[in-house]
């Protein structure tokens, strides 16, 4: 029993109280999550729920300007990537933040590689087809192409295939018919 009193003094001693090192440690861990978010998105995948994710990657998007700052845009469209592969599809297709996470990673690619923005978009519109915002974005997309046509269509097919709301849809409709390049309002997006 004294040896191991011993030992124990002399471990105390050597790491002086152990509520700093804990502390310190605590400390280190909680930095590390601020830099890199490596413990955030840990947590998030243990409960993998759209709404946590898309939370987070919004508060993620603040720290800059995605369309100025190309370190960001690559570092978002790894974490969009990263949601949309934790969450599966036939789990969450009537699931709304799932369907924004699928719009806003479609819309981030854009920037980079308008082709692999179609297909996102192509993916987000089958997966989540009762959300109108889904179609408005991909076929603001298409106008934003010059594609005059099919963007036309998407909105009809969301109109047939009865997307909620309906009245974002007609909306979107009537400025597309007055030829406004922006389908809705910034604040009705």
């Amino acid at each position: 029993i004294a040896s191991i009193m011993s030992r124990v003094r002399d471990l105390k001693n050597k790491y002086k109280n152990e509520d700093n090192v804990t502390d310190e440690f605590n400390y280190t861990k909680i930095s590390a999550d601020t830099t890199d978010n490596s413990g955030t998105v840990n947590q998030i995948m243990m409960t993998n729920n759209p709404e946590d994710w898309l939370s987070f990657l919004l508060r993620l998007e603040k720290k800059g300007i995605p369309q100025m700052d190309a370190a960001l845009l690559n570092r978002l469209i790894g974490r969009y990537s990263q949601a949309v592969t934790a969450l599966p599809a036939e789990k969450h297709s009537q699931d709304e933040s799932y369907a924004r996470i699928l719009v806003r990673f479609a819309e981030l690619k854009a920037f980079q590689d308008p082709e692999e923005a179609r297909d996102q978009f192509h993916l987000a519109r089958l997966n989540c087809k009762k959300f109108a915002f889904v179609h408005v974005a991909f076929a603001q997309f298409e106008l934003s192409q010059g594609n005059m046509k099919k963007c036309k269509q998407l909105l009809q097919k969301a109109v047939d295939c009865c997307a909620v709301p309906l009245e974002m849809l007609e909306t979107a409709l009537k400025n597309f018919h007055s030829q406004k390049k922006q389908l809705l309002p910034d604040e009705e997006k």
